[in-house]
């Protein structure tokens, strides 16, 4: 079974649009380890509404605070702190998408950041779009997963800029999962078109 961990160049790039799009491809399970913010419609509730299999399981998260912040400042709001050493996968027979939280850097605690989270074995997909900026968020965060050997690929969400994926691509080396269009809703018909777009790419991945 493989592990995908789906990550950002900076928070609100359509990480849980494109989590939810790997794990309708996969009918894979879904985990979200840490979730700040938005309790009540959490990321893995987004999850449940926009896939159509009856295989996912949704595992819960291992911390969630109420306080839609970084996830160290929201657990201390709360009087908690988190510790990664409890923070375990869940044990699957399944494929397994697990969707951080903001960036790759986005601190746990003092020491640790959500980088932390993602063990040597898993496939890291990085989620870009376009912005002031975005280019060098991009190779920034592509770069440091190379640089500790993980095995990285990138999916384009929103409007395209075809010089700003250029450059990334030649720099980066990275190969290119998909892209999503910006797309006016998001519903569970959306997401099952992209899942069959992705399905072929994600099985040799």
């Amino acid at each position: 079974m493989k592990q995908f961990f789906v990550t950002g160049i900076s928070t609100d790039v359509g990480k849980t649009l494109v989590a939810a799009i790997l794990t309708e491809a996969l009918e894979a399970d879904y985990w979200k380890p840490v979730q700040t913010g938005a309790l009540e419609d959490s990321d893995s509730a987004t999850i449940t509404r926009l896939i159509s299999n009856d295989k996912t399981v949704i595992h819960p998260n291992s911390y969630s605070f109420k306080a839609p912040i970084s996830p160290h400042e929201a657990a201390a709001l709360e009087g908690a702190h988190i510790d990664p050493n409890k923070i375990h996968e869940p044990e699957t027979d399944n494929d397994l998408v697990i969707e951080g939280a903001g960036g790759l850097l986005v601190p746990l605690n003092d020491s640790d950041t959500i980088l932390d989270l993602i063990m040597p074995a898993y496939k890291v997909i990085v989620v870009c779009n376009h912005y002031l900026g975005s280019i060098n968020h991009s190779l920034l965060t592509i770069n440091w997963l190379l640089g500790k050997g993980y095995d990285v690929s990138i999916v384009f969400n929103g409007e395209p800029n075809k010089a700003s994926e250029e450059i990334i691509l030649k720099k980066t080396g990275v190969l290119v999962l998909g892209r999503i269009k910006k797309e006016p809703i998001i519903n569970k018909d959306i997401v099952k078109a992209y899942a069959k777009e992705f399905r072929k790419a994600l099985v040799v991945a």
